[in-house]
């Protein structure tokens, strides 16, 4: 072989290696390059992933946020409606108040003067009555009519009072007493214990116990009764002040339509 042909060859040799050697260093540039996309690819991924969850975590806070929200919502509906039943209600019975109060209104216009009429006829009923404690149904005949003008003082109230004076006046039918008080005999004011039996019978006594008297309710005036009759009145007035027990008593009484 001729020294060109030898020069040649390993001038190819040569060449083909540093093809070689070429293709080799641009095979590993190539790999680095992978390793280091792979690398990044990675890193992206999980930076990628680390934002998902972080999301998933926002979601899930924000989805118990909200089930939260629908729960206090629920909740705040059922008080809303439990507080409108209650508005609901109260309305009802203001609504009822205005009703009763225009009623009470319309009552007070008959009631007032029912009232003025009824103390008029209990006047008239004590004045033309047995004198039995007289003075006492008189000064309560005139706080009635003091009641009646005064301010303050509600309608019930006055016709409270009224009523209660009426039950009083009832209750001298049945009542057995006796008080101290002033007769006017003859022209003289005598002091005197008076005894009465409901409505039946009504005498007077005087304290030093030597006289007696006994109102006749026809010609309403007193007449003097008999030294017969001062200690049974004695007796009946000690019995009306549980002084002493009860017995059987004799005492005048003037019938009607009779004498003594």
């Amino acid at each position: 072989m001729s020294k060109i042909s030898k020069k040649s060859l390993i001038a190819s040799a040569i060449v083909g290696a540093l093809a070689l050697a070429g293709s080799n260093i641009a095979s590993a540039t190539s790999l680095n390059e992978l390793q280091k996309n792979e690398a990044a690819t990675v890193k992206s991924s999980v930076k990628s992933q680390e934002k998902i969850n972080k999301i998933y975590e926002q979601s899930q806070e924000l989805l118990a946020e909200y089930r939260q929200v629908v729960d206090e919502t629920e909740n705040l509906k059922v008080y809303n409606d439990h507080v409108q039943r209650l508005v609901n209600d109260q309305q009802a019975g203001i609504d009822s108040l205005d009703r009763q109060i225009e009623t009470i209104a319309e009552t007070k216009k008959g009631v007032v003067p029912l009232m003025y009429k009824m103390i008029d006829a209990l006047e008239k009923f004590i004045e033309l009555d047995v004198p039995v404690n007289l003075n006492d149904r008189n000064e309560r005949l005139d706080r009635l009519k003091d009641v009646m003008t005064r301010q303050g003082i509600s309608v019930a109230e006055q016709f409270r009072l009224v009523l209660e004076a009426y039950e009083i006046e009832a209750d001298y039918g049945s009542m057995f007493s006796a008080y101290q008080g002033e007769l006017d005999f003859e022209g003289q004011t005598i002091t005197v214990d008076f005894v009465h039996m409901g409505r039946i019978a009504l005498v007077a006594q005087s304290l030093d116990l030597k006289n007696a008297w006994i109102y006749d309710h026809k010609e309403r005036t007193w007449h003097a009764l008999g030294d017969e009759f001062l200690s049974p009145i004695t007796k009946t007035i000690r019995m009306a002040r549980k002084q002493t027990a009860p017995d059987l008593i004799k005492l005048p009484v003037y019938a009607v339509g009779a004498g003594e």
